[in-house]
């Protein structure tokens, strides 16, 4: 073989090398799988109020009216055109709230400087959690106000959105005195207010899955 043709053969692998990983990469990229858009029909039917079992398509996190932790109401309009983690918690609870709001705050961390994503969570007995226990609550668990709102309002309306909009909760209830409701789960909305997935917030790996599905819908 002479040196010219050596240099061909050598340049023809390079480039079949660069070629096949190059090929490799966009098979790769291509082949992950596009979010589903859940609607009611998409859940266990324990998790679906029995008034929307039968809703195959077109559901969206209804509009809400909230209290942040500076006192602020929070509405759709502030997570218009973002992509957010939604949790129900409440601040006294001893058990997984607490694993749940350090694995939102490293959610926070994650997306710090990406503005298309946000986090909302609510609170579950907010007779209990006021304006001011929310800020304290905030303030110690490193929450950025730009970033998350942590929310108290109208109980009933709350129990309401945990059921009728995120599906988070099996139990059947009415919002009142006796009613409440406790759940480890993560809801991931888009910007067109439908849900692309439920994690569970107290797993290591889920919290990995939801960071590259909130990747996915941000490319």
């Amino acid at each position: 073989m002479s040196i010219k043709e050596y240099k061909q053969t050598v340049t023809f692998i390079i480039f079949g090398v660069i070629f096949i990983i190059c090929l490799s990469y966009f098979l790769s990229f291509t082949n992950d799988e596009a979010l589903p858009i859940y609607n009611p029909s998409s859940f266990n039917p324990e998790l679906v109020d029995k008034t929307l079992q039968n809703k195959t398509e077109n559901h969206i996190i209804s509009d809400f009216t909230l209290i942040n932790q500076n006192g602020k109401t929070i509405t759709q309009n502030d997570y218009k055109n973002k992509i957010y983690v939604a949790d129900f918690f409440f601040t006294r609870c001893p058990s997984i709230c607490p694993i749940m709001t350090s694995n939102m705050v490293k959610i926070q961390t994650h997306f710090l400087n990406n503005n298309d994503v946000m986090l909302l969570s609510l609170s579950v007995t907010p007779g209990i959690d006021s304006v001011s226990v929310l800020r304290d609550y905030a303030t110690k668990k490193g929450v950025i106000d730009s970033k998350w709102h942590i929310t108290t309002g109208n109980k009933q309306h709350i129990y309401n959105l945990a059921r009728k909009s995120y599906f988070a909760v099996t139990e059947d209830g009415d919002g009142g005195l006796q009613d409440f409701i406790h759940t480890p789960h993560f809801i991931l909305v888009d910007k067109e207010k439908q849900i692309r997935g439920i994690y569970d917030g107290t797993k290591t790996q889920e919290i990995d899955r939801i960071i590259r599905d909130i990747t996915k819908l941000t490319n």
